[in-house]
């Protein structure tokens, strides 16, 4: 099936957390089973919280007690994969009929990840991927991932794969996911600037790919009756900006401002080849014997154990 139904998901995580949120999420089933949406992206960490503004009591050498505090609070906050929450979502991927890519903060051990979980109808939770980099002061909250998460998906829309927020922005990291055969491009987001739609229209041309990006929307502090400094208190925390691209740049569908809802838009398929006739990045415009990318997908859990006798043969 060439043609289908693609959708980005904009909403926000509620301040109540991550029950409440969950709830937001699995109150969308009969939209999208309306739209006949086979694909749903949600924004990043839409599940476990974006604490856009919040410090963590860091100062250059040294932190506060109620940075941990806070810390711990956010911990509570995610959630274990797999766990209650991706129970829930999986069987919201299997009564709508749709696979799911869906932003959350992980908990693993005593540390968080940025992930984004891929629901399939029939099987459930089929994979994740971990944010490679965190930006800026996010780097004081989640860890790396690797690369044995450079995960992509077969669907009903074609091979997914999904790219969170500004590691959109690293060319290596593109380059390796094209050379996976990617057909919709999954990139949940915080980013709500004009400059993330122009990324949203390049990533699709560049790839020859369709792109749903998928952002959070959340309103201003003085609406959530919070204080974050050196932002206006009646400027929305995340504007939201969600939208759907084609493989030329062309946007489909959005870009969605200021308010939660399901974006929708049909893809086809059978554009793709035609749009790489003149621009294959891994393919024919590729340039191998000038240019070559090596990608390591191991896991690197940074602690391996190896029993039994190292001079006995197993």
């Amino acid at each position: 099936m060439s043609r289908t139904t693609v959708a980005a998901l904009q909403l926000g995580s509620l301040p109540s957390g991550k029950a409440d949120t969950l709830d937001l999420i699995l109150s969308y089933e009969a939209p999208i089973i309306e739209a006949g949406a086979t694909l749903v992206v949600l924004p990043e960490a839409v599940l476990g919280g974006y604490p856009k503004g919040e410090i963590f009591g860091t100062r250059l050498g040294f932190r506060l007690p109620e940075g941990r505090e806070a810390f711990a609070a956010y911990f509570d906050n995610a959630i274990d994969v797999p766990g209650a929450e991706t129970e829930a979502l999986a069987s919201l991927s299997a009564r709508t009929g749709a696979t799911l890519v869906v932003g959350v903060i992980e908990r693993a051990g005593s540390s968080l990840y940025c992930s984004a979980l891929f629901f399939d109808p029939a099987r459930g939770l089929i994979g994740k991927h971990r944010k490679l980099m965190p930006t800026g002061t996010e780097r004081l909250i989640w860890g790396q991932g690797d690369g044995s998460t450079l995960t992509t998906i077969d669907t009903q829309a074609g091979t997914v794969g999904a790219a969170i927020c500004w590691e959109n922005h690293m060319p290596l990291l593109r380059t390796a996911m094209y050379a996976k055969g990617i057909d919709v491009w999954c990139a949940p987001t915080v980013d709500e600037r004009d400059v993330w739609q122009a990324s949203m229209r390049h990533i699709a041309h560049e790839g020859r790919c369709f792109v749903v990006s998928a952002c959070q929307v959340q309103p201003s502090p003085a609406a959530l009756g919070i204080d974050v400094p050196d932002w206006e208190d009646d400027r929305p925390l995340i504007r939201g900006g969600s939208l759907i691209v084609g493989p030329l740049g062309d946007v489909l569908a959005g870009p969605l401002h200021d308010q939660a809802g399901l974006l929708t838009a049909e893809v086809d398929t059978s554009q793709l080849v035609p749009a790489r006739y003149d621009f294959d990045v891994v393919g024919h415009y590729a340039r191998p014997d000038v240019f070559e990318l090596s990608v390591d997908e191991r896991p690197k859990p940074g602690t391996r154990f190896v029993t039994g006798d190292p001079g006995k043969e197993t």
